[in-house]
C-alpha cells in the first residue's frame, strides 16, 4: 500500500531550480519509494542504490568516473555509504548547474560528516522525510500549524477521538511497515530487527567506535527519559562510560534519526532560563517499543503516558512543519523559577504558539499557568496558547487560549 507523502510537491518544485536535492531521514520511512516514484512519474531519472555492493564499489573506486557515466538526472540512494562521492558531486555541479540533475538520499545525516556541508553549500535543497504523519496514514492533508498561527483562528467544530484509538496511534507511530501489522508480536519483531540494523550496521558504517554492545541498553535508557532535560553526566554515570563517549553515542543516535533533541527557547526576556535540551524519539512507536509498553497497557500509567504522548505530539508537529507554509522552529521553555511550556513553535517573524500536552480527559485553568506566564513575557509576539488533551471537546479558556483534542492535529 502506497501512502501519500505531502512533502513531494515541494521536492518537485526544488528540482526546478536546485542542482542537487537531498532527501534525508530514518531507514524505512519511505525515501526510496518516494524518489523512485518521482523518477518514474514526475522527474524522469536513472536510479542507483549504494546498498548494492557492485554500485558502491564502482563509486568508491572512481567517484568522478562513476558520475560521468550518466546522462540526465540521476537518483543516488543511501549516499552516506559513499561520502567520498560528495566532492565529485560538487565538481560536477560546478561544471554544470542544471536544475534537478541529482537527487540524493541518506538514512544517516551526511551533513554531520566532515566537509560535507561546505562541499554542497548553496548547491543543494534539503528535505527531511519523517515517518508517516497521521494525515498521511488517513490520506488527508493536515493544516494544523498554519491554522493555529492564523490570527483569525476559531474553534474547530469537530469531536475528538476515543482514548483507545488515540493510544493505538501513539504506539503504532508512523513507520509504514508497522501500519500493515496487526499483531503486537509482529510489531515487536519488526522494531527489534530495525534497532539491530541501525546499531549494528548503520552506526558501524558511520563511525568506527567501541561500545556497540552498550548502545541497545543506552537506547532503552533514553526511552525512560522521554521529554526530560538531557543530562549527559547522569547518563554517563548510569551507563558507567566516559562523558566524551556518551556525547558521541548521542550524536550518532541523532545522525541515524533515532532521537531528536528539542533545544531550549532562548528569547531575550531578561530572565534566567534553563538552557538544556529535552530528548525525544523521532517515532513514538519506537519509543513505546523500547519502553516495553503496548496500547492496552497505557491507561492509568501516568508516569509513562504523559512523556510518550508529548513525544507523539512533537513528532506529528515536526512532520507537519516540513510541508507547512509557516515552517516554524521548535523549542521548549523552562525558567529556573519553575515556569515551563512543553513545546514552542516560532515562525520566522518571531511569533510564537505555545503547546502543552496533557494525558487527561479534562483540562483546568491551572494547566494554562505556564502558557499565560509566557504570554506576559512575549507580548504581541505571542499568538496563542493551546493545551492538547485526551478529551473530545474544543473549549476556549479566555483570549488566545484553547483546550483542543489531540486529534485536532490531523483533523483540521
Amino acid at each position: 500500500m502506497l501512502y501519500p507523502r505531502f512533502i513531494v510537491n515541494q521536492v518537485i518544485e526544488a528540482l526546478k531550480d536546485s542542482p542537487v536535492v537531498y532527501i534525508t531521514g530514518a531507514r524505512q520511512v519511505g525515501k526510496t519509494t518516494m524518489v523512485q516514484q518521482i523518477a518514474r512519474d514526475k522527474h524522469p531519472a536513472t536510479y542507483r542504490s549504494f546498498d548494492d555492493l557492485t554500485t558502491r564499489g564502482a563509486a568508491l573506486s572512481d567517484p568522478h568516473g562513476f558520475l560521468k557515466n550518466f546522462e540526465g538526472p540521476i537518483v543516488l540512494d543511501e549516499i552516506q555509504l559513499v561520502p567520498e562521492l560528495l566532492h565529485a558531486l560538487k565538481l560536477e555541479v560546478d561544471e554544470d548547474r542544471v536544475p534537478g540533475r541529482f537527487i540524493i538520499t541518506g538514512s544517516a545525516n551526511v551533513l554531520t560528516l566532515p566537509r560535507v556541508s561546505e562541499s554542497l553549500a548553496g548547491r543543494m535543497a534539503i528535505f527531511n522525510l519523517y515517518p508517516l504523519s497521521q494525515g498521511e496514514i488517513g490520506r488527508k492533508p493536515e493544516k494544523f500549524i498554519d491554522t493555529i498561527f492564523d490570527r483569525a483562528f476559531s474553534l474547530p467544530k469537530m469531536d475528538g477521538e476515543d482514548r483507545i484509538g488515540l493510544w493505538k496511534r501513539v504506539t503504532n507511530g508512523g513507520f509504514p511497515e508497522i501500519q500493515k501489522r496487526a499483531a503486537e508480536s509482529r510489531k515487536e519483531a519488526w522494531y527489534k530487527d530495525y534497532v539491530t540494523t541501525i546499531l549494528q550496521r548503520d552506526i558501524r558504517e558511520l563511525a568506527n567506535i567501541n561500545g556497540l554492545m552498550l548502545m541497545p541498553k543506552l537506547l532503552e535508557l533514553l526511552a525512560t527519559r522521554l521529554s526530560c532535560l538531557l543530562n549527559s553526566a547522569e547518563l554517563s554515570r548510569t551507563m558507567q562510560i566516559p562523558q566524551t563517549s556518551m556525547k558521541r553515542y548521542l550524536a550518532l543516535f541523532e545522525a541515524t534519526y533515532l532521537i531528536h533533541r528539542l533545544p531550549p527557547w532562548s528569547g531575550n526576556l531578561g530572565k534566567r532560563l534553563v538552557k538544556t535540551p529535552k530528548v525525544f524519539f523521532v517515532d513514538s512507536g519506537l519509543a513505546a517499543y523500547l519502553m516495553g509498553i503496548e496500547t492496552q497497557h497505557l491507561e492509568g500509567q501516568t508516569i509513562q503516558t504523559g512523556p510518550l504522548l508529548e513525544n507523539f505530539v512533537l513528532s506529528e508537529l515536526i512532520k507537519q512543519a516540513s510541508w507547512s507554509r509557516t515552517k516554524p522552529g521548535f523549542t521548549h521553555f523552562r525558567s529556573q523559577t519553575g515556569q515551563e511550556v512543553d513545546i514552542i513553535m516560532e515562525d520566522r517573524r518571531g511569533r510564537c504558539v505555545g503547546i502543552e500536552v496533557k494525558a487527561a480527559a479534562t483540562v483546568r485553568s491551572a494547566n494554562f499557568k505556564g502558557l499565560k506566564w509566557f504570554e506576559k513575557q512575549l507580548g504581541e509576539r505571542f499568538i496563542r496558547g493551546v493545551v492538547l488533551y485526551m478529551g473530545k471537546a474544543s473549549v476556549p479558556f479566555g483570549n488566545h487560549f484553547f483546550a483542543l483534542p489531540i486529534s485536532t492535529l490531523w483533523q483540521i
